[in-house]
């Protein structure tokens, strides 16, 4: 059936339903008798009922041919049934089940869910093996790197051991605290420098250390040991030992002895670049050294020189500043006891009282590192005496000793202590008199 064909049916049977609702009022209202009198009622009231009336037969009849529409298999004219019927075994069968499956295919259907399968677990008794995770390759080459760095730095660690090791410290330290009488907070200043110097072979600049002090109290025998020591481990031709008096008399002969010593230093160094060595130059009496020579010799020490003038180690001994010092130990020794802090209260308060008066003299001490040395008590003047006699192969009669020790003049006891005023100068003269 077609569109058109289906709607003019519809508007027909809207016609008809229409003209069957009059004619069911109008034999109702046959059938009833004489309709009673309205008068008493309004006109607006009667229109009212009357439409409420024609809709509510309008609305049942609709549903009915609705119900009667929708069975399209079924015969024409057949009986409109607003309810399903039930599958028995009375009456046709085919025409119930027909019935059935026609109302039941117009009522709307449920989606089925699909159900989920079950997971099967093994048996208790059989054990789940875990996933396996893919390890990565690079984490071997991970393992590897940390391998080789561990050993780069064993190695570097070892190599500074054996540097340290070439030079003998050890020795050396046990050489100046039983060789240097009354300087140990010295000696131990001094064996920190070397040791912080000479752990590597590269460094951005030379170690200078200034030692100054009074007359007597082994400034120059604290060299000689040093040159000898030194001597023994890197060479003979790798130590230097330069006194002004000695090598440049002539105050004329400066700016020669300045050329002369630059060539000597230039000659050292790239010897011992050549052979890994650190060289060692100890200036002595350096108070009276030329200004050209100090000139010189700050040049060579410059950081914008090459490695191996960089690799080198200068000690200057002098006995400048020597009044400071002396002043210094006389008014505070007695608010100190023991050597140790009286070296280091030494060293705190007069390096900078030092660097000024040496660096208004020249700019060479302006990066040296100062090391002053205190005055000498009579105890340490008698183990000077005790050291020297036993070279000299006299008995260490310990009153002879004493007898020679109270010989040297003294400063007046400040504190306890009796400071000698020449330290252990005269000693060697004294016991050659024996």
């Amino acid at each position: 059936m077609s569109d058109q064909e289906s709607s003019t049916s519809a508007s027909q049977t809207e016609g008809e339903v229409d003209g069957e609702m009059d004619e069911e009022m109008e034999s109702e209202g046959q059938r009833n008798g004489p309709v009673p009198s309205l008068s008493n009622f309004s006109s607006s009231l009667r229109a009212v009922i009357r439409i409420k009336q024609k809709y509510q037969a309008m609305k049942k009849r609709r549903q009915e041919l609705a119900v009667g529409l929708g069975g399209a298999g079924t015969l024409t004219g057949a009986p409109l049934r607003t309810s399903p019927k039930i599958f028995t075994f009375d009456g046709d069968p085919l025409a119930t089940y027909s019935t059935h499956s026609t109302l039941s295919s117009a009522a709307p259907q449920r989606k089925k869910r699909r159900r989920r399968k079950r997971v099967m677990f093994p048996n208790r008794g059989r054990r789940r093996a875990p996933p396996k995770q893919e390890q990565s390759r690079a984490k071997y080459c991970l393992y590897l790197l940390f391998a080789i760095v561990f050993i780069q730095v064993y190695n570097a660690i070892e190599n500074l051991d054996d540097h340290v090791l070439r030079y003998d410290l050890e020795g050396l330290e046990k050489t100046l605290r039983r060789e240097v009488f009354g300087q140990q907070g010295a000696v131990e200043g001094l064996l920190s420098h070397l040791k912080d110097y000479l752990s590597t072979y590269v460094h951005n600049k030379p170690l200078v250390v200034s030692v100054h002090g009074p007359s007597g109290v082994g400034k120059s025998h604290l060299g000689r040991l040093l040159a000898g020591h030194f001597r023994s481990v890197v060479g003979e031709t790798l130590v230097l030992q330069y006194y002004v008096l000695h090598h440049c008399p002539q105050e004329a002969d400066a700016l020669q002895c300045a050329r002369d010593l630059s060539a000597v230093i230039s000659e050292m160094v790239e010897r011992a670049e050549e052979e890994e060595k650190i060289p060692l130059f100890i200036f002595d009496e350096a108070e009276h050294m030329h200004d050209e020579i100090l000139d010189a010799l700050q040049q060579l020490m410059a950081t914008k020189q090459s490695n191996e003038y960089l690799n080198a180690i200068y000690l200057f001994l002098s006995n400048l500043g020597h009044a400071h010092i002396t002043k210094h130990m006389l008014h505070n020794s007695s608010s100190i006891s023991t050597a140790s802090g009286r070296h280091s209260n030494l060293v705190k308060e007069l390096t900078p009282i030092l660097r000024n008066t040496l660096e208004k003299l020249h700019s060479l001490w302006t990066e040296a590192d100062l090391l002053p040395l205190g005055l000498l008590e009579k105890g340490h003047v008698m183990e000077c005496f005790l050291d020297e006699m036993t070279r000299e192969g006299f008995y260490p009669d310990h009153t002879n000793i004493e007898r020679l020790a109270g010989e040297i003049t003294y400063y007046p006891e400040v504190g306890g202590h009796e400071y000698s005023q020449t330290g252990c100068k005269q000693v060697v003269a004294k016991v050659n008199l024996l």
